[in-house]
């Protein structure tokens, strides 16, 4: 194959999960890297987890990561249909080509017999290999099978595919990321291809469709490694170009376990709904298990894809790191134009009414708030105090703060002062920087003098600079907040 062609098959039973997003960044990265192509199939075979609402999200998930592909259900190409269970009409050729040449056999076996060889090799405490009790009924057998009812599924034949294309029971692929592995075949055992049903297994489905959509290189996570084998002998027996495999290592919570809702998001599309960026959250997946050449983390998609070097992605499993993940995102937050930002920070402002700012006013609230983002969503708890009449005081302020008599004495002198400022932020800088010097030569601390300022007027102790939230919430306002705080 001398065009790269690469794939990304999610099953939608599910929200496009992180470690699926990775797999496809890194196909993506490899494709890009290499002038290829990058497929995206569905594999639904599974009708009954299967849902619109999950194949919704993979396609949004993708395009939200900016990984867009160049052949897919939705864009065509020359060798569809990208949905699986559009593709039914097209394996039973391939499984009578298997029978034809021997590497294929009809089961007939009941669920019942099969689980009765699963105990009897677990009462021996022995790996369960299926039997291979069908493989050589006689076509009168097979009759009698099918007059009492039984519906034949299709198995492939393990030892004959092996003995064919390979001089020992030993099969042997290397790995575009983990080196040289193999497995004996003898402990493999001969596996369905084709259910009784009709609907083809995952380990046929995906050759046939790999080998006809003529992927060259197959990236996928290290679960899938025990699949490979029983893979390359189906495009073996069917006289197809084997594809390179690389499997990547796990995702894996901080602390070791498996990644899941516990831990936190799990799904891009709960990343970007709880306030991730889609360009902080592309950037750090693609540090899980590789490092840029020059040791420079943040980096577009673009340069990335440059960088990029399949042989050296690590054969470790990959740790998750929120804190890092936060990092980043809060530093794509600085680095995002002022008028990009307000847009993003809106939907997660609608518990406020913006009208009762000025466009230059929601500016500005922007501006002195941004510093302390980690997420977008951060922006609803930053801000309550720029919105309505009156404020709400945090209970260990009221005491600690407001209550005391240094803060009393505080804001009743800047009650009957602010009266008369004019209430410009350049006018009230001026003011303020008087006001505190006044209190400091009775001897109180000029942080001790705004804590009580800022308790009355924001509720908090802490927040954006002072003099920028009074000319946001304007005169009227804080003097009766003000007022409100004076016993």
């Amino acid at each position: 194959m001398e065009e790269v062609r690469v794939r990304i098959a999610p099953s939608p039973s599910g929200n496009l999960h992180i470690g699926t997003a990775r797999t496809a960044l890194f196909n993506y990265l490899f494709a890009k890297k290499n002038n290829g192509k990058f497929v995206l199939r569905i594999e639904d075979t599974d009708a009954e987890r299967t849902s619109q609402a999950y194949i919704d999200n993979i396609f949004d998930s993708l395009k939200a990561l900016g990984l867009n592909w160049d052949e897919g259900p939705d864009v065509g190409g020359p060798y569809g249909p990208y949905t699986q269970s559009e593709r039914f009409d097209i394996y039973p050729k391939y499984v009578q080509e298997l029978l034809d040449k021997g590497f294929a056999y009809e089961c007939f076996c009941t669920p019942e017999e099969l689980e009765a060889e699963k105990e009897e090799a677990t009462r021996n405490k022995k790996a369960y290999v299926y039997s291979k009790k069908c493989e050589n009924l006689t076509d009168e057998q097979k009759a009698k099978l099918k007059a009492e009812g039984r519906k034949p599924a299709i198995r492939f034949n393990i030892k004959k595919a092996q003995k064919a294309f390979h001089d020992t029971s030993i099969l042997k692929f290397d790995d575009l990321v983990k080196g040289e592995l193999h497995v004996d075949t003898d402990l493999l055992g001969d596996f369905v291809i084709l259910k009784s049903n009709g609907t083809p297994t995952y380990n046929f489905a995906v050759v046939i469709d790999d080998m006809l959509m003529k992927i060259s290189h197959v990236i996928r996570g290290e679960d899938h490694i025990s699949n490979t084998f029983k893979q390359i002998l189906i495009f073996e027996a069917l006289g197809a170009e084997v594809p390179k495999f690389g499997h990547l290592g796990m995702i894996l919570a901080p602390d070791r376990s498996k990644l899941s809702k516990r831990h936190g998001a799990t799904a891009v599309s709960e990343f970007v709904e709880k306030g991730y960026l889609t360009d902080a959250l592309i950037n750090f997946v693609a540090l899980l298990g590789w490092s840029p050449s020059d040791g420079q983390e943040i980096k577009t998609v673009e340069e990335i894809a440059q960088d990029f070097r399949i042989g050296e992605i690590s054969s470790s499993n990959s740790i998750f790191e929120y804190d890092k993940l936060n990092w980043m995102n809060s530093h794509y937050i600085k680095m995002l134009p002022m008028k990009e930002l307000e847009k993003r920070l809106k939907p997660y402002l609608t518990k406020y009414d913006l009208s009762e700012l000025t466009d230059a006013e929601y500016t500005r609230m922007v501006e002195i708030t941004r510093e302390p983002l980690t997420l977008l969503s951060d922006i609803t708890d930053a801000v309550p105090y720029f919105f309505g009449e009156m404020v709400e005081v945090e209970p260990e302020v009221q005491t600690d703060v407001l209550d005391t008599e240094i803060s009393q004495n505080v804001l009743k002198e800047f009650e009957k002062q602010a009266q008369n400022w004019e209430w410009t932020e350049e006018n009230l800088h001026e003011k303020l920087e008087a006001f505190r010097g006044e209190f400091k030569e009775k001897g109180i601390k000029p942080k001790v003098t705004m804590w009580a300022v800022r308790a009355a007027v924001t509720g908090r102790t802490k927040g954006a600079d002072m003099t920028a939230i009074l000319a946001i919430i304007g005169k009227d306002k804080t003097l009766k907040r003000v007022k409100a705080a004076i016993k």
